[in-house]
């Protein structure tokens, strides 16, 4: 069970759920051109997951500091797990991973798309080591990588199989898997401020410059109630151009995005303590699983 903790299962388990649910959700139900068979998704979503749980690893091998004050309860590395297995595991997960993607990459005979894979591996590193320690960097570069597990289903799927005749629909559902990116992003970045704050204790003895360690807890949380405007704009406008004729989807909108997204912002003002701000970090996280499982509506309402 403390490996599976130590790889965060259940961020993996999110991760693939997002990547299937853009092909089997979204592209397969209206009979878009795509490249991967079964096999090929699964492996796409393989190659994923391996990247990530050695991101995950090697984030808790640097994050042993901070974490004995953050989480002292939660710590893996040199109490269950040690150093050197744990340096084991995150090696052996990015070998299958780039491994997996440079197998992928050439099935869908895109040589090139195999560096995705490569620099995803670096960043990871990069993020752990240095990037998380900077102001805001290491929030962005963790967001971007968010949506970028989105995007990557679309450059597999989509581009390998565009045609001078299907090329403006794969255009077209290329952008809605960049909108559902950009959410992504949004979110994580929001939850990724919420988490600094959580762990200011054990960051700020460990000499990191987050940003509520910069400026402050209480600038820190009007910051994430600002920026919390952008996706709830973002979302309201969709609904309201795109889904107005379909009452279901607006309804699941209203009640499971929109409606947490506003509790939380407005939560984020009373919060005061490392509690309130896990549960505004976990809001974070119900809400992008949900505006994610509404690809489901493209399916069952939309052409239903």
């Amino acid at each position: 069970m403390d490996l599976l903790n130590l790889i965060r299962w259940k961020n993996l388990l999110m991760i693939a759920l997002m990547q299937l649910l853009i092909k089997y959700a979204l592209l397969e139900p209206f009979g878009v051109q795509t490249t991967l068979d079964g096999l090929g998704i699964l492996l796409l979503v393989t190659a994923t997951i391996c990247i990530a749980a050695a991101g995950y690893i090697i984030n808790d091998i640097y994050d042993v500091e901070t974490d004995l004050v953050n989480k002292p309860n939660k710590v893996i590395i040199n109490k269950s797990i040690s150093e050197k297995t744990a340096y084991n595991l995150f090696i052996g997960l990015n070998l299958a991973g780039v491994a997996i993607g440079f197998y992928v990459s050439h099935l869908v005979d895109r040589a090139s798309f195999f560096s995705i894979f490569v620099v995803i591996s670096i960043l990871l590193y990069v993020y752990a080591s240095y990037l998380k320690r900077t102001l805001l960097v290491g929030n962005i570069i963790i967001s971007v990588l968010v949506a970028l597990s989105l995007i990557i289903v679309g450059m597999f799927e989509l581009i390998p199989a565009i045609t001078t005749t299907n090329q403006s629909t794969q255009i077209v559902f290329f952008k809605v898997i960049f909108d559902y990116a950009l959410f992504a992003f949004s979110i994580n970045i929001l939850r990724e401020i919420a988490k600094d704050i959580e762990d200011i204790d054990g960051d700020y003895k460990a000499g990191m410059n987050t940003l509520p360690i910069a400026i402050g807890r209480e600038r820190a949380k009007n910051i994430i109630t600002t920026l919390s405007f952008i996706p709830l704009v973002g979302i309201i406008f969709y609904v309201v151009s795109d889904l107005y004729k379909q009452p279901i989807a607006v309804g699941y909108f209203l009640l499971f995005v929109l409606g947490p997204l506003i509790y939380t912002s407005i939560k984020t003002f009373s919060a005061s303590t490392k509690k309130d701000m896990q549960h505004i970090s976990n809001m974070y996280k119900w809400i992008m699983l949900f505006g994610m499982l509404s690809l489901l509506l493209y399916k069952y309402v939309i052409l239903g």
